[in-house]
């Protein structure tokens, strides 16, 4: 039931690398998630579409939960923070 525990949406930083036979780069991005686990799902389905990269092409180094302020997406941190940690 919902009631007994609400889940709390966090921010997480997910690092890691694209490796394909002529491409190869690494990332940095941020998302909004429940758990780490959504927020690797979404990576795989924004790097897969954008660079046509298969899952096994993506490889994952490291997802850390991070604080608003640390955040360096403007649009992540104005709606974590709400309006009164919002710049400008």
């Amino acid at each position: 039931m919902w009631s007994e525990k609400m889940s709390e949406v966090k921010i997480f930083q997910v690092t890691g690398k694209i490796v394909k036979p002529n491409f190869k780069t690494e990332f940095r991005k941020e998302y909004r998630a429940l758990k780490p686990e959504d927020a690797v799902e979404l990576v795989y389905k924004e790097m897969g579409s954008r660079h046509r990269a298969k899952r096994f092409q993506i490889k994952i180094i490291k997802v850390e939960p991070i604080s608003p302020e640390e955040s360096e997406d403007v649009v992540i941190r104005n709606l974590s923070l709400g309006e009164k940690g919002a710049v400008g």
